[in-house]
């Protein structure tokens, strides 16, 4: 088998392992390419997913070409077996992170299953992204330690290695019935090595962990193990000491290979927080939902005019882009782009995702229908001064701000939930003035919004082009789903964003966004349109999107943000959180009585069964015409930022 593979492996065939507080991506040929430590968004110590393998792997593969590759997740965990079948023998190896202790340990299980096979191993640490050689050198008890500034990393394995051109090697032979652990433990440099770890009864405590939570949540019908296993991808995506959801492990996978569509995605969006909320919800995973309603209010709390869209995995704020020059990027794609500017950009529809969640978590008890009423109220006052603004719209473009509909859509969702928790919870608010804005805008966008000729809405004023996100309008209860304008927009869309079975966020090559033309399908927007269908009755349609978008599920039920429908393979940040959002909501939209697509537009309670109260989370272990700004307002604006995502 060759160490060194010349090409960079298809995204769809890595698995993921993780601990809750960071994640690992393991290739089919049995190398981990990338890992943060010790959080999400700490530097890589495996950064060949982006680069070369110089630049941080850890191998285990047998030494002969394999005939046959397998693998699955044990049922309802994170735990992969990687199975190899050879001229001599079969071989597994079982790959895990037991959930966070006082280390984080990544463990590998080399198991023997029929006949005798050769395997090699080969580690090469490398941390800050792959550019830092760490130096090592063995512990008493025979541990490898290695170390390079703030890090720590330790090998333990009964297997004999050595060192060979600043790589850690082995080469061993496994025969049926035996087995070989490595343990790879990670901890600050300035303290003691990590413990070792019994590996046996680390794996049995991983797989009960695991076991133990997918039996909390409610997934039956006919998709449910696709749900369960998405559930499992978003805890896994879960950093749980705050209870922030990332949108992926991963930067700088790209939206187009060979372009510049690479961003950093180890950030938690709040455009993606209502519908992952209803998710959770819906799925009877009140922990983490109430987890994820509690960190949106830390992370805004403040001014609101210095909300951002989308913070760090603790509410950090200076998300400040910065590109990596020594690594070529996957398939060349360049930049590698670590932080993301976009965190910078005004954003409109922020404002009302987030009075959406908070209207949603009322209905669903997450937690008292006063809490942070006094921060909602100031953030619908600064919509109010605000709205009529152009902004940089769902997609972050890069582009000129324009008036875009579903930022305005959005702006009345934010007018539209506070008047609601007045009018269904007594809080206090100036309702009657905010019902005449409510009704100014709706009758803007209806105006300047919607296409007559075309009888569709359009991606911003006075554009003609159309944007995936408007399938969304009906579901946030600003149209009827039977409303001819809504019917219309949905066939438009159709016909010009719906491509191969799958739809694109919006024509690269007619809307200016700043960046040069071509991506894939945006997963989550064909989810969209299947919830859309749904709204409108067209049920069969749905629930053959839902099955197109479940037969690209790489074999282990995982999505990437993209689809490459030209070439049948994934692209973009993998595994994506929306996308595996979008999965549920859809799944649930087709076979429950109370359809997410239904519960953001309701008055009344969420359809979600709320737990008897607030639960506290579990600690285990993201030609135009122009508009008049607003006369006499001091306009607070942030400047337009050139490395959106």
């Amino acid at each position: 088998m060759a160490l060194h593979s010349p090409m960079s492996a298809a995204i769809e065939s890595y698995g993921l392992i993780g601990d809750c507080q960071t994640a690992a991506l393991v290739g089919r040929d049995g190398s981990i390419d990338w890992l943060c430590w010790p959080r999400f968004d700490s530097d890589a110590c495996f950064a060949a997913l982006v680069g070369k393998p110089s630049n941080g792997r850890w191998l285990i593969t047998p030494s002969d070409d394999a005939i046959e590759v397998s693998r699955c997740y044990r049922r309802d965990t994170l735990v992969l077996e990687t199975t190899f079948r050879t001229g001599t023998g079969k071989v597994t190896v079982i790959d895990f992170m037991q959930p966070r202790g006082r280390s984080s340990d990544l463990i590998r299980l080399v198991r023997g299953d029929e006949g005798e096979v050769p395997m090699c191993m080969e580690l090469v640490l490398r941390f800050g992204y792959g550019a830092t050689m760490p130096w090592v050198s063995r512990l008493k008890d025979g541990a490898l330690r290695a170390v390079a500034g703030p890090d720590m990393v330790v090998l333990r394995t009964p297997v004999m290695l050595w060192g060979e051109s600043f790589k850690t090697t082995a080469m061993f032979t496994i025969t049926k019935g035996d087995t070989k652990p490595f343990v790879l433990s990670y901890g600050p440099s300035h303290l003691p090595p990590p413990e070792a770890v019994d590996c046996h009864a680390a794996l049995a405590a991983c797989e009960k962990f695991w076991r133990d939570w997918t039996a909390t949540t409610k997934t039956a019908g006919p998709y449910a193990d696709a749900i369960r296993r998405s559930l499992i991808t978003l805890k896994a995506l879960t950093y749980v000491p705050s209870g922030g959801i990332i949108a992926s492990p991963t930067t700088s996978l790209p939206e187009r290979p060979g372009g510049a569509r690479n961003w950093d995605y180890r950030y938690c969006w709040i455009r993606d927080s209502t519908l992952t909320l209803l998710a959770l919800m819906n799925a009877g995973v009140y922990d983490e939902a109430t987890a994820w309603r509690d960190w949106l209010q830390r992370a805004v709390a403040g001014d609101p005019a210095d909300m951002q869209i989308m913070y760090g995995i603790m509410g950090e704020r200076r998300l400040m882009e910065w590109e990596i020059k020594w690594l070529p990027g996957y398939l060349e794609s360049k930049p590698v782009r670590i932080g993301n500017a976009a965190s910078s950009q005004f954003q409109l529809d922020v404002y009302g995702e987030l009075m959406d969640t908070f209207e949603q978590a009322r209905k669903g008890a997450l937690a008292p229908p006063e809490s942070g009423w006094d921060l909602q109220v100031e953030l619908v006052k600064h919509v109010d001064e605000y709205w009529s603004l152009p902004d940089y719209g769902i997609w972050e473009t890069r582009g000129p701000p324009l008036h875009f509909v579903y930022s305005k859509v959005m702006a009345w969702v934010a007018f539209d939930r506070a008047i609601k928790a007045i009018e269904r919870y007594g809080l206090p608010g100036p309702v009657d003035e905010w019902r005449v804005t409510r009704t100014r805008i709706h009758a803007e966008i209806c105006e300047h919004g919607f296409d007559k000729e075309r009888n569709t809405f359009r991606s911003a004023y006075g554009e003609t082009t159309l944007d995936a996100s408007l399938l969304l309008m009906a579901q946030v209860g600003f149209i009827a789903p039977k409303d001819p304008r809504c019917i219309g927009t949905i066939e438009a869309i159709e016909r010009e964003l719906l491509v191969d079975g799958f739809v694109k966020r919006y024509n690269t090559h007619e809307t200016d966004d700043g960046l040069a033309p071509g991506e894939g399908a945006f997963l989550a927007c064909s989810f969209w349109l299947a919830d859309a269908y749904v709204s409108v009755g067209r049920q069969g349609d749905a629930d053959k999107m839902l099955k197109r978008l479940l037969s690209i599920r790489n074999d282990l039920g995982l999505l990437a943000e993209e689809y490459d429908t030209v070439n049948g393979r994934l692209i973009g940040n993998f595994p994506q959180a929306f996308s595996h959002v979008g999965l549920i909501n859809t799944a649930f939209n087709l076979t429950r009585a109370h359809r997410p697509a239904e519960q953001r537009a309701k008055v009344s309670g969420s359809g979600a069964q709320a737990p008897a109260e607030p639960k506290k989370p579990q600690r285990p272990g993201r030609g135009h015409e122009k508009m008049a700004e607003p006369g006499g307002h001091h306009v607070r604006r942030r400047a337009p930022s050139s490395k959106a995502r």
